[in-house]
């Protein structure tokens, strides 16, 4: 039970009848489910809900409102002085909670989706007026700095993560396998860290490697602690990975621990963690072969009753989910949220949650946002989110009464990681670290490898398509056509895969326009190979119309029924192009007739060879149909390709943006 919140279910009568040194509490023959007292009261509770109060001083009693269960235990707390009592009779039944008595506030720092953001990611607008002026953010020293200025404000700090700190990495985090990132966390202070889909992205042994340590298998790069001044073997994880809602399908249980419980200045905090259950459709299937992924409120209020038997009060729930804000992300937009996170998955579950729930840290969508969302009993709880790449941290105060563990008030506020604040020291040690992954990695990263004549970037036209994914599609294309490499005419490139743009302008070592295989890296991190497989017409009629909102035409039976979340507007290669218009009807926004290589109409019985990565020919992205792609061959990795075609075509321009029309 909560105290401050809305009240909600059935009103009981209550009345005080006091005689002596005793009062008696009429519960309309409920008995609550928990009763906290000090000790000096003598409790008797009667089959009838009669408590009989014997005490002098008489102790501050409230009746919530919260739906009563009978029968329930009565728990006695020593750890609060008696008060003068006070009876309310407008409350109800359900848990008597001690209202005062000393209180403490503890402190959560919290971030999402730090993709091993080592370095500076760059800069972030002050506001979102057009040529307004940036701040350098980030970095994990940066970060380290800000967190360790928050601890000594309040020593009563945890510091956790909502998922996705490693995978979709920098060359200086990913050529190491994320260790890098795994250490600096460790020295930054982070506590826990929920899984998010990309920490599946090299399967479930890789990480659990990243918990318990050891070197990499097969790779060289692994292991550089002599290099970077940090432990070898690879340390491993001195925070905890939670995973809730991941089971292993062989025997049910979580490949992490659910939850964990952290006492903080005598009161039990527990931290229940998890991931989107969407994880598999947007993770390589063999990076979550065996596991299964379950429904995110169903798994919270499930633990619920765990949590409270180890005498769990405040709670707090770090999810991989989010939404979005129809607002430009910017240092002075960081704390709002408009639109309330409508339409979002992340408002669904917290609308879901049990009412024990006091603060829900949420990541995945890359927003900065600070909500006030609705759970289920439709009291408001705290839903934040730090946009991503460590631009941003939130911070969180909970007042919490220490005798009876239950959150008074939750206060959050979004702060940029500006490295232009003086009164923040970057941590040096940290910093050493990276910079010494970062001489490792510098000649790999600094190849120059094509040149570019403009920016080429991931904006999208009305119709979905974007220069640089008409340029990575052309060079998958290049890479699979060849007689024996694929015979392909076609290649899709998934949006979501494409992390970054390319931009002309260049540091003067490498020369303006100039491609460097970090930069390229960065774009496509994944280390994803090219497949070739056949689908007849209809089926690339079906992978289109499979693109879009709703359309659930060839789904599996496990697949979910919704469809795709939200329009992922595939990448088409040179020679391939197509209509398509918002019908308001699934699977029926794509004209077959409009369907063309090289100008000529698609034929639905005849086949193709095209082109795709493996996450998108296991069915990655819900695209299920290319998983009844036949004749499969195996082929180049998605970045030596992209290479290859800057080596094949020396300057390379933006791509033209015609091949995909969006019809009135």
């Amino acid at each position: 039970m909560k105290l401050n919140k809305i009240a909600m279910g059935i009103a009981l009568s209550l009345t005080a009848i006091s005689c002596a040194n005793a009062v008696t509490i009429n519960v309309g023959g409920q008995v609550p489910d928990k009763i906290i007292l000090p000790p000096a009261p003598d409790i008797i509770p009667s089959p009838g809900g009669n408590l009989d109060l014997s005490s002098s001083p008489k102790p501050t009693i409230d009746y919530p409102v919260k739906p009563v269960i009978v029968g329930g235990d009565i728990i006695l707390s020593p750890k609060v002085p008696a008060a003068p009592i006070s009876i309310s009779s407008s409350s109800s039944a359900g848990n008597i909670q001690l209202l005062g008595g000393p209180t403490t506030t503890i402190k959560i720092v919290a971030f999402n989706d730090f993709h091993g953001q080592l370095e500076s990611p760059g800069t972030l607008r002050k506001d979102p007026g057009a040529g307004t002026p940036n701040v350098a953010v980030g970095g994990v020293d940066w970060m380290a700095g800000y967190i360790s200025k928050l601890k000594s404000q309040n020593p009563n700090t945890v510091v956790v993560s909502a998922g996705d700190i490693i995978g979709a990495t920098p060359l200086v985090s990913a050529l190491f396998h994320d260790e890098g990132t795994i250490e600096t966390m460790n020295r930054l202070g982070l506590d826990f860290n929920s899984v998010g889909n990309h920490e599946f992205d090299e399967g479930k042994t890789e990480l659990k490697r990243m918990q318990t340590g050891g070197c990499h298998p097969t790779d060289p790069n692994t292991c550089r602690g002599v290099d970077v001044g940090t432990p070898v073997p690879f340390e491993g994880a001195k925070f905890k990975f939670l995973a809730a809602n991941v089971v292993e399908s062989a025997n049910g249980k979580t490949i992490f621990p659910s939850y964990a419980i952290k006492v903080v200045d005598g009161v039990r905090v527990g931290f229940i963690g998890m991931t989107l259950k969407e994880t598999p459709t947007i993770v390589t299937p063999s990076g979550v072969a065996g596991l299964e992924f379950k429904d995110e409120a169903a798994t919270v209020n499930a633990l619920i009753p765990q949590l409270r038997a180890r005498g769990v009060e405040t709670i707090v729930v770090l999810i991989h989910q989010g939404g979005v804000v129809p607002t430009t992300q910017s240092v002075s937009t960081i704390n709002l949220c408009d639109g309330g996170l409508s339409n979002s998955p992340i408002k669904a579950i917290v609308n879901q949650l049990d009412d024990e729930v006091d603060l829900v840290i949420s990541g995945h969508t890359h927003q900065a946002y600070n909500c006030q969302i609705a759970n289920k009993d439709g009291r408001l709880i705290s839903v934040t989110s730090a946009n991503a790449q460590g631009r941003v941290l939130t911070d969180i105060n909970l007042t919490v009464n220490k005798a009876i563990g239950e959150v008074n008030t939750v206060t959050a506020n979004n702060i940029v990681v500006d490295r232009t604040n003086s009164a923040i020291t970057p941590n040096a040690a940290i910093k050493s670290i990276v910079d010494k992954y970062k001489t490792i990695a510098t000649p790999i990263a600094n190849r120059v490898i094509g040149t570019i004549s403009a920016d080429i970037t991931r904006a999208l036209t009305p119709a979905g398509e974007s220069a640089l994914g008409d340029v990575i599609a052309d060079a998958q294309l290049l890479e699979t056509q060849g007689v024996g490499f694929g015979e392909a005419v076609v290649a899709f490139m998934n949006p979501g895969g494409i992390r970054a743009d390319l931009t002309y302008a260049q540091s003067a070592a490498e020369g303006a326009g100039n491609l460097t295989y970090g930069e390229a890296f960065t774009v496509q991190p994944f280390g994803n190979t090219l497949v070739s497989l056949t689908l007849t017409g209809a089926q690339i009629h079906t992978l289109l119309e499979q693109q879009f909102t709703g359309c659930t035409v060839g789904y599996p039976a496990n697949a979910p029924i919704t469809g795709q979340p939200f329009n992922r507007i595939l990448q088409v290669s040179n020679g391939f192009s197509y209509e398509w218009q918002e019908k308001g009807t699934p699977c029926d926004n794509v004209n077959p007739a409009s369907i063309k290589i090289n100008g000529v109409q698609v034929d639905s019985a005849a086949s193709y060879r095209v082109s795709v990565n493996n996450f998108m020919a296991d069915g990655g992205d819900q695209l299920y149909v290319l998983t009844q792609g036949t004749n499969r061959l195996g082929g180049a990795l998605d970045l030596d390709a992209l290479e290859n075609y800057f080596s094949v075509n020396g300057l390379v321009a933006p791509g033209p943006k015609n091949r995909i029309n969006l019809l009135p």
